[in-house]
């Protein structure tokens, strides 16, 4: 049997309260009913009808969470984030936590063919729900083929506020995520564990697409730069000086960021000659969020 990684009852308990008080009575009684079934008969076909049939009854209306509920899930489960997502996406993860895990050749054949007939909107939602999966080394494949998607809400689904694949993916496919988010204009700073997984194979592939960019005369996401926080070395300091002398503020931020955050001298000499960027880091009131609100506005 599945050991949860987490108190899948707690978990389960609360994401169902946050359901009941951003649903309506009828969607509450409709959802209450299936999980009385579910319960009686661990069939799976009912439960896939559910899984398909939700959003008839909770409709999709964007849900925000109160203070208390987001602090109690931080709580339970530290980096999961529902703030943002449909009523319904929220009931699909919900349900998933409502499948039998006593048989762990049922339970994942049952949700391979999920993702295997899903349509989008229930790719994003099984894709949102991986950090809640029993086996997670089993969705490391699954995760990998999700990343050359080119539906929007399945990449963000996958990419953004969800911490599985930076627990999980191996690196090549770790660094084919940032990649495509590169590629699809995607937050970088939404990315759970951007910092922690930078790795110098990434700031390679990231220096040579700057490279191929600039050839070109076309711009570079300004926050790529922050993968080579830990990595600035004599090899790409001749980047961090380009745009150090961007024209471009955020440009040259970034650049007094990267400089800030590492332990390469002359990265720290080189930010030693503005002071006043110096300070606002010091200050607190550069940051890589800061950056990111002004390139998003």
């Amino acid at each position: 049997m599945a050991e949860y990684a987490y108190d899948q009852d707690k978990v389960s308990t609360l994401l169902s309260t946050i359901i009941r008080n951003k649903g309506n009575e009828k969607a509450n009684n409709w959802l209450q009913q299936r999980l009385q079934i579910q319960q009686q008969t661990g069939a799976i076909p009912p439960f896939n009808q559910t899984f398909t049939a939700i959003p008839r009854f909770t409709g999709k209306e964007i849900i925000t969470l109160s203070p208390l509920e987001n602090e109690q899930l931080q709580q339970l489960l530290p980096s999961f984030f529902v703030q943002g997502w449909s009523l319904d996406r929220l009931a699909r993860v919900w349900w998933l936590l409502q499948l039998p895990v006593t048989d762990k050749a049922v339970y994942l054949d049952t949700l391979e063919k999920l993702f295997n007939a899903a349509e989008m909107n229930e790719l994003a939602a099984l894709y949102s729900a991986l950090p809640l999966l029993p086996w997670p080394e089993e969705w490391i494949t699954r995760t990998s083929e999700g990343i050359r998607s080119n539906i929007g809400i399945v990449q963000e689904a996958i990419m953004l506020h969800n911490p599985y694949p930076a627990k999980y993916l191996p690196e090549p496919a770790w660094n084919q995520l940032v990649m495509k988010a590169i590629f699809t204009d995607k937050p970088l700073h939404l990315i759970t564990g951007l910092d922690e997984r930078a790795n110098i194979a990434l700031v390679n592939i990231l220096v040579d697409f700057a490279h191929e960019r600039w050839a070109a005369g076309r711009t570079v996401d300004p926050m790529q730069w922050r993968i080579l926080v830990n990595f600035v070395n004599e090899d790409n300091l001749g980047d961090v000086n380009r745009i150090w002398h961007s024209l471009n503020s955020i440009e040259k931020e970034a650049a007094a960021l990267v400089c800030a955050q590492s332990n390469y001298a002359p990265a720290r000499e080189l930010l030693a000659q503005s002071p006043a960027l110096q300070a606002e880091i010091q200050a607190g009131s550069l940051t890589w969020n800061t950056l990111a609100q002004k390139i998003l506005k």
